[in-house]
């Protein structure tokens, strides 16, 4: 069943007076299912967390588009993973919906020095309950989901948003995102971002889930550029079936 990311990514398509393509990507067919070329398909593998937490991501213009894109892999993983197309002028009352939502307790990921410093939050609230038995509010990890300037105009530009505590990370490793660049250390890919959340929702098997399945991807997205095959018994492929393994015998989240 497709998720939301790839149901974004067809209303875009379908929007668009010609083909994408991806710069500096392969030109060849692609699984509809990972956007991978067909030998090097890594659709079998998709692993699925149960989660408390969830991810909306806002995505810019034809960040659905990219074969690289990540916020793809989190939806693969996440059920409950929104996708939305960003515009200044307007907004999906959807989006509205779900911010409103009261199940959700979101949270703007986004560096602290760009927010009022009384918005910013360090951590989340990632009790199933309190005390007095009433359900504690799930988190939403509204994540900005493009280039870092197309990131800032998000979060600068969107009024909605203006209200919500701003989650600002503070990752103690570096990005191990090897398929676009930065040129920053610590800019991370969107994947890697709503990794360091679910770790601090509490949510560690999520964490692991995304950091295995991003590993796998690129490796799948790299051999296939290079016209290389798979090594199905590598590092990373063997680092996901030891995650999937933890998965399968754990219950399943509350």
């Amino acid at each position: 069943m497709p998720h939301a990311v790839s149901l974004l990514r067809a209303a875009r398509l379908a929007r668009s007076a010609k083909p994408f393509l991806a710069r500096g990507g392969f030109k060849r067919e692609r699984c509809e299912g990972c956007r991978l070329v067909p030998t090097h398909c890594m659709c079998a593998l998709r692993p699925a967390v149960a989660t408390r937490a969830g991810v909306c991501l806002l995505m810019a213009d034809i960040e659905p588009l990219k074969p690289s894109n990540t916020g793809w892999l989190i939806a693969d993983v996440v059920a409950d993973t929104f996708a939305f197309g960003w515009a200044r002028t307007e907004t999906d009352p959807a989006l509205l919906s779900l911010l409103g939502d009261p199940q959700w307790q979101p949270y703007v990921v986004f560096p602290g020095q760009y927010a009022a410093p009384e918005r910013v939050v360090h951590t989340v609230a990632s009790s199933p309950g309190s005390l007095d038995g009433s359900a504690a509010k799930r988190p939403l990890f509204i994540l900005l989901d493009g280039t870092w300037g197309e990131a800032r105009k998000m979060f600068s530009r969107s009024p909605y948003l203006d209200a919500l505590p701003v989650l600002s990370l503070e990752p103690e490793q570096i990005s191990q995102y090897k398929l676009r660049r930065s040129g920053r250390d610590d800019h991370f890919c969107t994947s890697e971002v709503a990794a360091l959340c679910m770790n601090l929702a509490g949510e560690h098997i999520a964490e692991q889930t995304l950091e295995a399945y991003l590993a796998v991807f690129t490796h799948h997205y790299l051999r296939a550029k290079n016209q290389q095959p798979i090594v199905w018994e590598g590092a990373a492929h063997q680092r996901l079936r030891e995650v999937q393994a933890v998965t399968t015998a754990a219950p399943a989240a509350p």
